[in-house]
């Protein structure tokens, strides 16, 4: 089993920054998988924002945060960031970690069918 826990979520004005990481454990996780970020607003679907193959060396970005928000990973450290710039209104929504054992990378990573594990969500909230 995985376990992803996130952090780095809070209060921010609009135009300022955030680094969000999910760590994950378990004596099953591996560096092969597929790793996502999702979020999700008050009244709204839980919506694809980013993700990154193994490797590190392919990443994919929704529409709405490309330019804004860089998903990287630590294979070592067996950990995974978001930083977010520029922050919107809009981009307040509980965010969310996932991990695919089944899909290594490409884009069908930008849906949540290749997700088997997800985190707990941590809360992002901008003021205007």
């Amino acid at each position: 089993q995985v376990q992803l826990v996130e952090s780095g979520g809070g209060l921010v004005q609009a135009g300022g920054s955030l680094r969000l990481s999910c760590a994950a454990s378990g004596r099953t996780f591996s560096s092969y998988y597929g790793m996502g970020w999702f979020r999700q607003a008050p009244g709204k679907s839980r919506e694809f924002v980013a993700a990154i193959d193994r490797s590190g060396d392919s990443t994919y970005y929704a529409d709405s945060v490309k330019d804004r928000f860089t998903i990287s990973r630590d294979n070592a450290k067996n950990t995974v960031y978001l930083q977010i710039n520029s922050l919107k209104p809009e981009d307040t929504a509980v965010y969310y970690c996932a991990a695919s054992p089944r899909v290594s990378g490409g884009n069908y990573l930008r849906t949540r069918a290749p997700y088997d594990y997800w985190g707990q969500g941590t809360q992002v909230t901008v003021s205007s």
